[in-house]
């Protein structure tokens, strides 16, 4: 762990935390850019230091520079569905930012699908799960994946937004924990660890200790957080998701809490379905309302 924490170190503070020399050689896009958004396959560093990760970028028309949002996805403890997961994509909501003027990536997290590697993020068994450290290794993952793409010529190095989903949105709040100083808000859609314990709804792992975790995410943080959940999400139901941004707020974590509209059969899906960008939107848009306009072009 000690030498994750150290990268992520190194990559808040603008340097990036590159894998290892063969799979350096292969950073960056891997393809042409295709349909709607110029979507492109790119490999970016993560802090498994033999693997790089999976991503998808969207871009703008024109050369830039964007804004970068990086967006971070669910997860889970059952190895086999791990491996078989998709690569995730959030299209709705990748198509939504970019409409607004960001690049946004979607990186694929070490332990998951077509990247691979070892699952740097496991929390534990249910009962004595360390929701903290699968939090910060989360973060980790985001963080070596935004330090790289702060780096290339078509991205703004300031203004970037971290949107998080689940797992995803947990390593967010972590993020935000260490106050990093490029990160200008964090929007975290149904954040947590341990839903659907034992594969049953409304059922949480160690909820203590979500509790904990989150107060002491929030005790650095001062990065703005939107905290977002669906009336109809089963794994961190609008009740359990206010008392953990009570507690994140509690230790000063600057957040704004909502429950938004119920969304489809099961809420915890909303940030990955076109009909859950439109319900988010307002609560978007409000969240990058405070964001410093673009810097006027040289001429």
């Amino acid at each position: 762990m000690q030498s994750l924490k150290a990268c992520f170190v190194l990559v808040v503070l603008g340097t990036v935390c590159i894998p290892n020399a063969r799979a350096q050689d292969r950073l960056g896009a891997q393809g042409a850019e295709t349909g709607q958004h110029r979507l492109q396959q790119w490999l970016v560093p993560s802090p498994a230091m033999d693997v790089a990760s999976r991503a998808r970028l969207f871009r703008p028309p024109g050369d830039g520079p964007f804004r970068l949002a990086v967006i971070a996805h669910a997860s889970t403890q059952n190895v086999l569905r791990r491996a078989q997961m998709p690569q995730p994509e959030y299209r709705a909501l990748a198509g939504w930012l970019v409409a607004r003027g960001f690049a946004v990536l979607v990186p694929e997290r070490p332990g998951h699908g077509g990247t691979g590697g070892r699952y740097l993020e496991d929390q534990g068994g249910c009962d004595e799960a360390d929701y903290a450290r699968a939090g910060r290794a989360t973060a980790d993952a985001i963080a070596a994946a935004a330090g790289f793409m702060r780096k290339q010529p078509f991205i703004r190095p300031d203004g970037m937004v971290i949107v998080g989903h689940s797992a995803g949105g947990w390593g967010a709040l972590a993020l935000a924990g260490e106050n990093p100083k490029d990160i200008s808000a964090i929007i975290a859609f149904a954040p947590g660890r341990g839903g659907h314990a034992n594969d049953q709804p409304n059922k949480v792992c160690a909820p203590h200790a979500l509790m904990a975790a989150a107060a002491e995410f929030g005790k650095a943080a001062r990065v703005p957080v939107t905290w977002l959940v669906a009336a109809n999400d089963t794994y961190f139901p609008p009740d359990l998701s206010r008392r953990m941004a009570d507690a994140f707020r509690g230790s000063a974590g600057k957040a704004s809490f909502h429950v938004l509209a119920a969304s489809g059969s099961e809420g915890h899906w909303l940030a990955e379905t076109e009909a859950g960008a439109k319900i988010a939107g307002p609560q978007l848009d409000r969240a990058l309302r405070t964001l410093a306009p673009p810097a006027a072009k040289k001429r």
